[in-house]
């Protein structure tokens, strides 16, 4: 797999949106990594670097979810959403643009008010044009919906809360 300067482009830009001051991705060999200069201060722009990697047998490689000890503080600096009286949250489980529909001019996967089961899926996260579903978790019934259509969410941020059965 190869990236494109556009590829590129769309996570440096993605990065610029985010709080994060740094990100190392991974795939098929390539590795990128990306740094903001100055460790996150406003206007500068983050550095980039490309470098084949070699690949990492199964049994060696870290689990997806093992994150560098670093990006733990800055996962959380979105603004936090208040949880309507018992309600649960469901979060991003991952950093991307949020999709409420399937498609422009489609209607919403759910509204405030609707049904949901835990494989409802309640949204999309795109990343480097890949869609990522997003599904409930949990059965109950949707009483907010703050994460707004299109618009960038990070790891963990809360994309509606469900007041569960």
């Amino acid at each position: 797999m190869s990236l494109t300067a556009k590829d590129v482009a769309q996570i440096l830009e993605l990065l610029e949106q985010s709080s994060f001051d740094s990100l190392d991705l991974e795939m098929d060999g390539m590795r990128v990594q990306l740094r903001r200069r100055g460790a996150g201060a406003a206007g500068d722009a983050p550095a980039a670097s490309l470098s084949a990697a070699p690949r990492a047998s199964a049994a060696s490689a870290a689990p997806p979810s093992a994150a560098p000890a670093s990006a733990a503080p800055a996962a959380a600096t979105f603004a936090p959403v208040e949880a309507p009286p018992g309600s649960k949250a469901v979060t991003a489980p991952l950093l991307g643009v949020f999709y409420r529909a399937p498609k422009p001019g489609e209607p919403p996967f759910v509204e405030v008010g609707a049904r949901v089961a835990p494989d409802t899926v309640i949204g999309i996260i795109e990343v480097m044009k890949l869609m990522n579903t997003v599904r409930a978790g949990m059965s109950g019934q949707v009483v907010a919906i703050p994460a707004r259509n299109g618009e960038l969410v990070e790891f963990g941020e809360t994309l509606l809360f469900v007041r569960e059965d």
